[in-house]
């Protein structure tokens, strides 16, 4: 352990005994390799066990632990003290209802996600005598870094759309839209366009770019559902020149 004493301003929250948030102060003396997570586990181990947050896997793998650390969102199992002042105020995620402490209802998230069929509708059916859906390296590819999101919602807290308006699907729901959209083993793109290339979709995004600076795995979905509004630009005008075609 070492000599450096940091102090972590955190947001407590009891519905069932207090009005309104309010923020407490810990004295934490950590070690050089530590990280946020470390800090506030130290806390509950050892100064306040009434603490509430998530987290898991402590490898930016289980996107659990994403909190507002001096107002921005991160992982923080991956935000080191050392790069952070001697003083850091620690949130639950924004755009988000309070749970307790550092835990944020996730309800909404969760339809959002669910409403844009995140899973493979494949062409046929086949039984698992028959084989698997076989796909080259380059029809990977062309999808691959939108398997990289861990559904942290850190990018709902950036987003300045998300915040005004509910209703909109949001940024890691739409990029996984758009990872399936692209995967040559799924035809399922017409059935989410009900709710992709609705105004509450792809169309509400004004491409500020928030979610993709934010994302820890460089999933960029600002970048997918501006391609996703192109192919739905491309489908209406085909639509128009071929009616019926889709029928």
């Amino acid at each position: 352990m070492s000599n450096r004493i940091v102090e972590l301003e955190i947001l407590r929250y009891n519905p069932e005994t207090d009005e309104e948030p309010k923020f407490q102060t810990f004295s934490v003396p950590c070690a050089e390799d530590w990280v946020v997570l470390d800090a506030i586990n130290y806390i509950k181990d050892e100064l306040d066990r009434t603490l509430s947050y998530r987290w898991s896997c402590h490898m930016a793998v289980c996107g659990s632990c994403g909190m507002m650390i001096n107002g921005e969102p991160m992982l923080s199992c991956k935000s080191f003290l050392r790069d952070l002042p001697d003083r850091i105020r620690v949130e639950p995620l924004t755009n988000f209802p309070i749970e307790r402490d550092l835990v944020v209802v996730m309800d909404d998230f969760m339809d959002k996600l669910d409403s844009v069929k995140p899973f493979l509708i494949p062409r046929e059916e086949k039984t698992v005598d028959e084989g698997e859906f076989l796909q080259t390296p380059a029809q990977l590819s062309k999808f691959k870094q939108y398997t990289l999101c861990i559904n942290c919602t850190l990018c709902y807290a950036a987003c300045p759309q998300y915040a005004h308006n509910e209703g909109f699907v949001g940024p890691a729901a739409l990029a996984l839209a758009h990872r399936y959209n692209l995967d040559s083993r799924d035809v399922g793109r017409s059935a989410r366009a009900d709710v992709v290339a609705s105004n509450a979709g792809i169309w509400e995004c004004s491409f500020v770019g928030a979610c993709s600076e934010v994302c820890p795995h460089g999933v960029d979905p600002a970048a997918a559902i501006q391609q996703t509004k192109i192919a739905s630009s491309v489908d209406y005008f085909r639509d128009m020149l071929i009616p019926g075609r889709r029928s």
